[in-house]
């Protein structure tokens, strides 16, 4: 059995750490929060002191950290992984950065003997932590195949979408597109319905019985309707990240994305108000125009 690294143990590495150990996996994992490393060996996982130590000790490594900048001082930093990785190891980009700078950091470690699998994720905190993420991997099949198992234990479903580093991280750019303008719109739709008198409760029955119901909006319109605007997992500042490295692939190959940016704009409004806040906390900021806020039951309170 292999012996696997996770470098980031926030929300999502927290996930793929706890679903690696419970899976039978020895697990080094690495943090620059104190408590997430406490949390983490609590589980039952290995603290590591740096990316060497993890890269020293792992067949394979996740990295899922904030951007491309942190990517590559993992990987290629003279104390990174690939520094100090076994020749036939396995980088796992599952961090959300720039389709260039995934395909810069693989073609950095072309001829080191370690392999990378450019894989973004999708299915938030509750996937990491259930073990039901999807993967977007980029990777010649006999390094997936290789890796199966790692990634098994962390993933409900595998999609092979290339290749070439930077193949994973444009699948996620196109993602990223729905989703933000999903839930753009279930923003909108609260608001709409808080001003009309609409009760939340009434509104997520129809919506998720409709052609409209998708598990997006209706995670989004169930912490709407409870008032639960921080600390559920899905940071507003990650989706911020996210349309931002959308939209500028979208530029840099002259495609218009109408709908994704006014989601753009909304999710700007909602961080620069609510910083602290997750996604659904854009739903404040409307409210706060309108003068009406969305609440489950007919009451008007939680």
């Amino acid at each position: 059995m292999k012996t696997v690294g996770v470098v980031g143990l926030g929300d999502m590495g927290s996930g793929l750490a706890k679903n690696l150990i419970g899976n039978g996996f020895q697990t080094w994992g690495l943090d620059l929060s104190k408590d997430r490393m406490a949390q983490f060996e609590e589980m039952g996982g290995t603290p590591a002191h740096s990316p060497a130590e993890i890269g020293a000790q792992s067949d394979c490594v996740f990295v899922m950290v904030m951007n491309g900048d942190q990517a590559k001082s993992v990987i290629l930093g003279p104390d990174g992984l690939v520094a100090n990785m076994s020749r036939g190891g396995s980088v796992i980009l599952t961090a959300t950065i720039k389709p260039a700078e995934a395909q810069a950091i693989g073609h950095a470690m072309e001829g080191s003997g370690v392999h990378l699998i450019d894989s973004p994720v999708s299915g938030g905190f509750a996937g990491a932590q259930n073990g039901t993420l999807t993967m977007m991997a980029a990777a010649d099949a006999a390094v997936l195949d290789a890796n199966a198992s790692v990634m098994n234990a962390v993933s409900a479903t595998i999609h092979h979408v290339g290749t070439k580093a930077g193949d994973g991280q444009t699948m996620k750019a196109c993602l990223q597109t729905l989703i933000g303008s999903i839930f753009s719109a279930t923003f909108e739709a609260s608001a709409l319905a808080a001003k009309a008198g609409v009760p939340g409760d009434a509104l997520l029955r129809v919506f998720s019985t409709s052609g409209a119901g998708c598990g997006v909006a209706n995670t989004a319109l169930e912490h709407i309707i409870d008032r639960q605007f921080e600390g559920t997992g899905s940071h507003i500042s990650t989706m911020h990240k996210d349309l931002t490295i959308s939209l500028e692939l979208a530029s840099n190959l002259g495609v218009p994305m109408h709908t994704a940016s006014a989601a753009m704009q909304i999710f700007h409004a909602g961080k620069s108000k609510y910083p602290d806040g997750d996604n659904w906390v854009c739903t404040r900021v409307i409210e706060d125009i309108v003068g009406a806020e969305l609440y489950r039951n007919p009451e008007g309170s939680t």
